[in-house]
């Protein structure tokens, strides 16, 4: 599979310089962690999951969370894990491709009676998402991914999700995070990505941000996700691909891409002209967020609605401009530092500062792809949208 494999080549040809990478579920865990993109969570009852995962894989979902927890009653359980069963070896009869799937798990025990259940069909799924995640309550989810990865001899991942009250609270954020930093290095080579869940931080206090404020503007929420990436998200090989948080509004998507001419104030610069315009209001406080989540060292994003994939897909093909920096950064003829003009001549690159940032950057390059001077955000999603 491949970021905007879902449009044409010919389509692509026209918007990439570089275009995106082909990976897999048997891809190298850095890959795989930086093309997860937005991953589309989905309750896991619903009666006809096995089409609702190949309709998103068709529209250019590349991660899927199949959901135990949160989404479904406590009731509900036991249905949905035998549907779970149900559906992925529906999908194993029909031997198509799927998106990278995982299932977020209540319990350990879970994870290996699941596993077992499926049988030769569990080769489809990537691994779990392991809620709440701390040393404590953690280390036994890890030990039933261990177990039943010997058991199905095929590599399972880990997501943890970061969002227990210990993490948020200040009295006992550092040593929260100093055990969980042990754990997840000590599960290093099974931990593909961190996950951040800022809304059970928000109910902690009875929060919740309107449609105009992004999860940044939330001061006690922005505060976790600095000391998260302080201690979890060092470019100093410690560690570990952190994924940006939900976004909890949305519109049906006919509603929310008018083909109408909008300038959005969010976008002014990043495309001369709008030949096409997608962007209606409800839409601005996600593109900020996700931008913002880039900012603060965050890649890819938690969805819950498909309306909120291609925006984050298109948002995260870095630009030419981004590649020609980076590329110009990480020249060997460069290995001894110093300060260069950028080739756009808009910006100092200070080889020894920035090269974390370069190295990054042809990281997302590598997954998402490097647009054409002259092709947007606008045009990216235009292309998705229609192609």
């Amino acid at each position: 599979m491949r970021h905007f494999g879902h449009i044409s080549p010919a389509v692509r040809a026209r918007l990439f310089h570089q275009e995106p990478c082909d990976f897999g579920a048997d891809s190298a865990v850095r890959t795989l962690a930086a093309a997860l993109g937005a991953t589309l969570y989905s309750p896991a009852t619903r009666p006809r999951l096995a089409d609702d995962v190949l309709k998103q894989a068709a529209r250019g979902v590349v991660s899927m969370v199949l959901c135990l927890e949160d989404s479904i009653d406590d009731a509900e359980v036991a249905d949905a894990e035998a549907n779970i069963v149900r559906q992925l070896v529906d999908l194993d009869a029909r031997g198509v491709e799927v998106p990278l799937l995982f299932v977020r798990v209540r319990a350990p025990e879970q994870i290996p009676d699941l596993v077992g259940r499926l049988g030769q069909a569990g080769r489809l799924l990537s691994g779990f998402v392991l809620p709440k995640f701390t040393e404590e309550r953690g280390v036994p989810f890890l030990e039933a991914l261990a177990t039943a990865e010997a058991d199905s001899g095929r590599r399972l991942f880990a997501m943890p999700v970061l969002e227990s009250p210990e993490l948020l609270h200040l009295e006992t954020r550092t040593e929260a995070l100093t055990g969980i930093a042990r754990t997840v290095d000590k599960y290093r080579d099974r931990v593909l990505a961190l996950r951040l869940g800022v809304t059970d931080f928000c109910s902690a206090y009875g929060l919740r941000r309107s449609p105009d404020m992004t999860a940044y503007d939330v001061r006690i929420v922005t505060s976790v996700i600095a000391d998260v990436v302080n201690v979890l998200g060092r470019s100093d090989g410690t560690g570990f691909t952190i994924t940006g948080p939900v976004w909890e509004y949305f519109r049906s998507q006919e509603r929310m891409f008018k083909p109408q001419l909008r300038r959005s104030p969010f976008l002014e610069g990043r495309a001369e002209e709008l030949r096409t315009a997608l962007i209606e209001h409800d839409l601005d406080g996600l593109l900020r967020e996700i931008e913002l989540d880039r900012a603060n060292g965050l890649l890819g994003k938690t969805c819950i609605h498909p309306s909120h994939v291609l925006p984050v897909h298109a948002l995260s093909v870095v630009s030419h401009e981004e590649f020609s920096d980076a590329q110009d950064i990480l020249r060997p003829e460069r290995g001894g530092g110093g300060v260069l003009r950028s080739a756009y001549t808009n910006k100092m690159n200070e080889v020894k500062p920035h090269r974390a940032w370069a190295e990054r950057t042809l990281l997302r390059a590598e997954v998402f792809g490097v647009a054409k001077e002259d092709v947007g955000f606008v045009e990216l999603l235009a292309a998705g949208l229609t192609d």
